[in-house]
């Protein structure tokens, strides 16, 4: 996001803890180093920044994670998002791009999936989303303050030019765990191949994180041109199973890869495919990396030339 931004000349200021972010990755992005969950610092920024637009990120977003400790998700997710919203709103800000997610919608009842798709999440992950958006939804009925919810399903790749990449430590996400796992510098497991889909493994959209990044900007200018409050998919439309990904990867690296089988984990859908048709009428957003051995071959480059992450 903040490399889409510079190329655009918008000026931007990054706010973030460090706990899972880089400040490497941020290649010299003005940023302010402080917590959504301390309501004081949030209002220090808005008070000592001309801000017009927020972009909202930060979240807790492991599901597994989410399932083991709720806590910790409902205190990030929920709460940090409503000192934003009051810091906001005390300051006079009234426009917000909030990343959500897939997870909101749960098992679903038809692919590809809708926004007007029932929300029945499934993890306290996907439920802290939910919340966030219902949220949104009060602010701007109460106080006028006009949201775009972008709803991801699987966020993956890297940055076409190779400088930016993903660095969760652990790393729990299937692409790059498996990208480590040609390297040599970690297993990787597949969790369930008994699930009702054409290999017997989950079935997921996978996003390249750089399509994500224009469909930030081009929910921005949606909402600068007087844009009302609403919710996106953003997918490329088309699924693939678990086993496909390993497939492409094995092709990518030039690597036999031969996972783990193991029982599947709590909160995972059979299947989560976007109809991102909305997204593409309303705000004009046409994903560019839609090939699936694209997005592993551009994760990869990153994951070669940086098999330890960033430096900090």
């Amino acid at each position: 996001m903040c490399k889409a931004l510079a190329k655009t000349n918008q000026a931007f200021t990054v706010f973030d803890n460090l706990k899972r972010g880089h400040r490497t990755a941020l290649r010299g992005s003005p940023l302010i180093v402080g917590d959504l969950r301390n309501i004081d610092e949030i209002k220090t920024v808005f008070q000592e920044n001309k801000i017009e637009v927020v972009i909202h990120f930060a979240a807790c977003i492991e599901v597994g994670e989410s399932i083991h400790d709720p806590a910790k998700f409902y205190e990030n997710n929920v709460i940090g998002t409503w000192n934003l919203l009051e810091a906001m709103r005390k300051t006079g800000v009234d426009k917000l791009v909030f990343s959500s997610t897939a997870a909101v919608y749960g098992e679903p009842e038809s692919t590809p999936i809708h926004e007007d798709h029932p929300k029945r999440p499934t993890s306290p992950y996907g439920d802290t989303k939910w919340a966030v958006e219902r949220m949104l939804q009060a602010y701007d009925q109460a106080y006028g303050l006009k949201a775009v919810a972008l709803r991801y399903f699987n966020a993956a790749g890297a940055d076409p030019e190779g400088e930016i990449g993903e660095d969760h430590r652990p790393e729990t996400h299937l692409i790059p765990r498996i990208l480590l796992n040609a390297l040599g510098k970690a297993d990787f497991r597949i969790f369930g191949n008994d699930y009702d889909t054409p290999d017997g493994t989950c079935v997921r959209d996978y996003v390249h994180v750089s399509d994500l990044a224009i469909a930030h900007m081009k929910a921005v200018d949606y909402l600068r041109s007087g844009g009302k409050s609403n919710a996106f998919n953003l997918g490329n439309g088309r699924g693939f199973s678990v086993k496909e990904i390993v497939e492409v990867a094995s092709k990518v690296t030039w690597t036999a890869l031969n996972p783990q089988i193991e029982p599947r984990r709590p909160g995972d859908p059979a299947t989560l495919v976007a109809s991102n048709q909305k997204a593409r009428e309303t705000l004009g957003w046409n994903p560019q990396y839609g090939d699936l051995e694209t997005i592993v071959q551009h994760a990869w480059n990153w994951t070669r030339a940086n098999p330890d992450g960033y430096p900090e």
